[in-house]
């Protein structure tokens, strides 16, 4: 959290057993999940608390218009360079050995990193993957490296936005969490708007100019980058070793291996990241494959399906701005599970239904109610999650969810070289019947975590 966050619990001074637990969390987000207070919200949307929350979304947009695009750019990828669907998986794996490597790195440098420090450093990670991409047919290996650079960059800001969003003081949680988780689709809506007329306009020797589309996220990245290092100066520095609000009250913070190995043994840390692990599995796959099984299956345009993604982007859009009072209201358990029956309906209408059009408001629907999923289980997490643990288990969510986006695209794509891309529709139903199960396992957050 900004420093001047962390000053605000001088107003009031903490008592003994307060200034105890406060010391094992991460010293810079103080967490405090009561409800706000009509005086704390006004005081947390100061204009710097604002600015914070506009760089964490649009740090999700870029991501979004990365992911977003992958879809549409894939059947011209595996032309251009004559490969099949199961070597051009590789771009997932390279995603995921990404996220993992952030999770791996993230805790140690969080001890030596401040908020803002990790946020510019994420946007720059972003940039230089961009840069090696937007040029003539970059060298396959090279270009699948790219999404390394990609993903770890993505990784370490979506931590820190994540923590930041859910333990800021004043902010209605689940709105924001929302919003911002929001933005990362209106990137992914974006993005084949972008990407398929780029893609789609042939060069003087009537071969494909996709690598164009990539000086799209080039310019975002370096605005994030630049918004990331307004927006968090004011932690745009090394941490102190031991950071405390009162040396003789408070004790020094765990270390890094105790705060790993504490996250590893928490069972709600476990339950939530395996149905990230189905959930992520869903969206990517469908996302990733849909413009070639439309392509190769249905018959469809390549130029025309190019713009699929974008309705099932543009659903989870609106699912994510719609969906997150009534699920927050009638209660997260209940309603995460009515919204993956629902899915498991339009999901069955796209794979029985033999029309394109059809298939295309399916899929959109299908985006529709899988929206909210992400930002409700990251709040119920956050609840669960004790207090010292939280900036630890966050990535480590984030690296089962991406090996799930990574792990099943990559199957898909493995069978579509043996057996055809029609493989998708079955894995799509199993994905969506396996996050429903998960989500019976988790368990019922306290309303207000002491």
């Amino acid at each position: 959290m900004s420093k001047a966050a962390t000053t605000t619990y001088t107003v009031e001074p903490p008592s003994d057993a307060e200034n105890a637990s406060r010391s094992t969390a991460r010293a810079s987000f103080q967490v405090d999940d009561s409800p706000p207070s009509e005086d704390g919200q006004a005081q947390g949307l100061t204009k710097s608390v604002l600015l914070k929350l506009a760089s964490a979304a649009f740090s999700f947009f870029v991501s979004g218009v990365n992911d977003g695009s992958i879809g549409a750019l894939i059947p011209h990828i595996i032309r251009d360079y004559g490969v099949t669907t199961a070597i051009v998986s590789a771009l997932y794996a390279a995603s995921f050995v990404g996220w993992l490597s952030a999770a791996l790195s993230n805790t140690h440098l969080n001890h030596r990193l401040d908020l803002g420090a990790m946020m510019v450093l994420g946007a720059a990670f972003q940039v230089v993957a961009h840069a090696l991409r937007a040029w003539p047919t970059p060298p396959f290996g090279l270009f699948i490296t790219t999404f390394w650079f990609a993903s770890i960059g993505q990784a370490f800001q979506d931590t820190q936005a994540n923590t930041y969003v859910a333990t800021e003081k004043g902010l209605t949680v689940h709105r924001w969490l929302g919003f911002i988780h929001a933005m990362y689709m209106a990137g992914c809506l974006v993005a084949p708007f972008a990407a398929s007329p780029i893609a789609s306009s042939p060069s003087g020797d009537g071969s494909s100019q996709w690598y164009l589309f990539y000086t799209v996220p080039l310019g975002l990245g370096v605005a994030n980058l630049a918004l990331a290092m307004v927006a968090f100066r004011d932690t745009f520095c090394l941490r102190p070793h031991v950071r405390a609000l009162d040396p003789g009250t408070v004790a020094p913070e765990k270390s890094a291996s105790a705060l790993i190995k504490e996250t590893l043994t928490t069972r709600s840390v476990w339950v939530i990241s395996l149905f990230f692990f189905f959930h992520l599995g869903v969206c990517v796959t469908a996302g990733g494959w849909v413009v070639e099984y439309l392509v190769d299956v249905r018959d469809g345009d390549l130029g025309q399906m190019g713009y699929v993604p974008a309705g099932f982007s543009g659903g989870c859009l609106l699912g994510r701005l719609l969906l997150p009072d009534p699920t927050h209201k009638f209660g997260e358990r209940r309603m995460i599970f009515i919204y993956c029956l629902f899915c498991l309906a339009f999901q069955l209408v796209f794979w029985l239904v033999p029309n394109i059009i059809a298939a295309s408001v399916a899929i959109s629907f299908l985006g529709f109610f899988l929206g909210p999923f992400f930002a409700t289980a990251l709040g119920v997490g956050t609840r669960l999650f004790p207090p010292d643990i939280r900036s630890t288990a966050l990535p480590f969510l984030f690296v089962f969810a991406q090996l799930g986006g990574s792990l099943f695209p990559i199957v898909t794509g493995i069978l579509g070289a043996h057996v055809g891309v029609s493989v998708l529709q079955p894995v799509l139903v199993g994905l969506i019947s396996a996050s429903a199960i998960v989500w019976l396992f988790v368990p019922q957050p306290q309303t207000k975590r002491e």
